[in-house]
């Protein structure tokens, strides 16, 4: 399956039409009420693995990048966030497998070295036809080439 380029001109994710998917910073945000500059009507989704790292650093109350943004919340909106990671808002939705792990094993072909969260993420963001909503960490790790390589769209979002 061939992708269009990636874009080289910057568009507002408030102004993106069609999905988009949520690394798992970006979904720690979004639960966490953080500002994330996404279009009202966007359809939302994120990756099992990127869920599962922001649940895991969440539930276990790590001190880093993923559950920073919990532990900012009052111990009130802490409780009602954590029970949102938990069972992943509605409005977040999780890709189809039989769809993506096909591709997985297409892009695992191209892209060898790539590691199974990113080759997770690289799969879902072609099989959706999303633009990714990446933060700076995650893009400039192995994904963001392969992404390029790929030719799927995404936006940087730099998060506190």
């Amino acid at each position: 399956m061939q992708a269009s380029p990636p874009s080289t001109t910057p568009i507002l994710l408030s102004e993106r039409t069609g999905p988009l998917l949520l690394d798992d910073r970006a979904l720690v945000a979004l639960i966490a009420g953080e500002a994330l500059p996404l279009a009202a009507a966007a359809e939302c989704f994120t990756t099992t693995y990127f869920y599962y790292r922001a649940c895991r650093a969440v539930v276990l109350g790590a001190r880093g990048h993923l559950s920073g943004p919990f532990a900012r919340l009052d111990q009130s909106r802490r409780a009602w966030a954590l029970q949102s990671m938990l069972v992943l808002p509605a409005e977040v939705r999780l890709p189809e497998p039989r769809a993506i792990v096909p591709m997985m094993v297409d892009i695992q072909r191209r892209h060898p070295h790539l590691n199974v969260l990113s080759t997770e993420a690289a799969a879902a963001a072609l099989v959706l036809r999303a633009t990714m909503v990446i933060t700076r960490a995650t893009v400039e790790g192995q994904l963001g080439a392969v992404l390029h390589a790929e030719g799927v769209d995404f936006d940087i979002v730099d998060l506190p």
